[in-house]
């Protein structure tokens, strides 16, 4: 008897984990990978997604990429947990904070690729004609199409009809602000949202990204980073061509790219949780007498280029005017999202500036009118009346930023009982770190939040976090819904 019931029982599961495009069991139990993987999975599967969700006459849809983690699925009546993939390509489920909280309640997660950007293109061609469907309000429908979409195969596969996950979404960055609006617009699909360094403001001229900056630095490393923006400048003037070389951007003809370039390598080193790996050698180099901007361009080729890994060419807008679907075609593709709707334009303050007071408002401007063709601008207003800005009126959205995120001021940084929100302080806690601890990338697995200079600090928004989940989805099952 006991031996039937074994059987039976291995037969019912291995029917349950036979979801979607069909997973055999097999194949589920090979996903059970260590901690010291970047992927809990990278297995594709594909849905039909509808092109445009705002026509009642186009029928036309295109292949979307998604990924399903089962290994921690409690089933029948887990939750699902809908990790949003943003402005890249989406490679598979990363192995960061989410897979803690997958396991702690028994959640499955499945992750969507953002319309357009990696294997989920549309079209053969990235023309500006065709990238008009490239939105964030039609990538908050393709959310929602393959929610259903999803739910329905998951009550197939349990052979049930009309029963409802408690769903939770999940996003960082541009796919964190996703993750608010998507609640914001569809709150009877999601019993709640983690906003994580949730860019919910579209700014014009965000001269704020830049102030932050400097004050990431300290006084020190910023005065010197503010020397050695006057240095290349003047040298930019007198001979661009080997200044340009010193940096290994030959490339970059334009010189308002190169000085952008320059600006961003500061940045990333704040912005990602390792500011001691540029200010240390710039501040050494300061009071030996070494030349700093030789010193600068160490840092940049060595670490933003080498070890970072950007590419100066994605820096080239002449590069950008590439419509061709092959490579990583990200660059565009984001900078058409900016163009259009959300700005985010890192320029200069019109004081105490680090960034060249050349990288302003009609820098950006120009790039998109050469890049896209004339007309293109981002309807910033537009963008921050449909979703509400820093002022969105949603409820179950917990939103996160790190200290010192340039990018935390476009967020939501003001906390209320419907809309928590929580800033992580640390020397070195950047961008997502509440999911990928520290630095922020590359990517530390489970998001061990050991290396940041203050792990209390971390470990006590994410307790915030769990409590979050724990009563919002208590709620949704209590109702029976997704969403109350």
């Amino acid at each position: 008897m006991k031996q039937t019931m074994l059987a039976l029982l291995i037969a019912f599961f291995s029917q349950l984990l036979i979801i979607s495009n069909g997973i055999s069991t097999s194949q589920f139990f090979l996903q059970q990978i260590n901690s010291e993987n970047k992927y809990l999975t990278k297995e594709e599967h594909w849905f039909n997604q509808t092109l445009d969700h705002f026509s009642p006459y186009d029928h036309r849809t295109f292949g979307q990429r998604y990924y399903e983690f089962l290994d921690h699925f409690r089933i029948p009546d887990g939750p699902i947990f809908l990790k949003i993939c943003g402005e890249s390509a989406c490679s598979g489920i990363p192995n960061d904070y989410l897979s803690v909280l997958a396991k702690k309640f028994g959640a499955a997660v499945v992750s969507l690729e953002h319309r357009y950007y990696g294997k989920s293109t549309p079209f053969k061609s990235l023309t500006t004609g065709n990238l008009k469907y490239l939105s964030s309000k039609q990538a908050l429908f393709d959310l929602a199409a393959f929610r259903n979409f999803y739910q329905d195969s998951l009550n197939v596969k349990l052979n049930r009809s009309n029963i409802e996950n408690p769903w939770f979404v999940f996003g960082t960055s541009y796919s964190g602000a996703l993750s608010a609006w998507f609640r914001l617009k569809f709150p009877h699909l999601t019993c709640g949202s983690l906003a994580s360094s949730a860019v919910v403001q579209a700014v014009y001229s965000f001269s704020e990204f830049d102030k932050q900056v400097g004050e990431s630095a300290g006084p020190e490393c910023k005065t010197t980073l503010q020397e050695i923006t006057k240095l290349v400048e003047a040298r930019l003037a007198s001979n661009p061509k080997d200044v340009k070389s010193l940096f290994g951007a030959d490339e970059l003809r334009n010189d308002g790219d190169f000085l952008y370039f320059v600006a961003d390598a500061a940045v990333t080193a704040f912005q990602y949780g390792s500011p001691d790996k540029l200010c240390i050698p710039l501040l050494e180099a300061k009071k030996s007498g070494a030349d700093l901007v030789n010193a600068y361009a160490t840092y940049v080729k060595d670490y933003y280029v080498k070890t970072f890994g950007v590419s100066v060419k994605t820096y080239d807008q002449e590069n950008l005017k590439n419509t061709v679907v092959n490579g990583d075609t990200s660059n565009r593709l984001w900078w058409f999202q900016v163009c259009t709707e959300v700005a985010y334009f890192q320029v200069a303050p019109m004081n105490d500036s680090i960034r060249s007071s050349k990288v302003d408002t009609r820098y950006h401007l120009d790039l998109c009118r050469n890049v896209f063709g004339a007309g293109i601008y981002p309807d910033v207003d537009a963008t921050n009346l449909y979703y509400g800005g820093t002022k969105i009126a949603g409820s179950k959205i917990v939103f996160t930023n790190g200290s010192q995120d340039p990018w935390r001021h476009a967020s939501k940084q003001t906390s209320s009982p419907e809309l928590p929100s929580y800033i992580i302080s640390c020397h070195n806690c950047g961008h997502g770190t509440d999911m990928r601890g520290c630095p922020q990338s590359p990517l530390v697995p489970e998001g061990d939040a050991k290396n940041c200079s203050s792990p209390d600090a971390v470990r006590k928004v994410r307790e915030k976090i769990v409590e979050h989940i724990d009563l919002w989805l208590s709620q949704c099952q209590v109702s029976g819904r997704s969403s109350m």
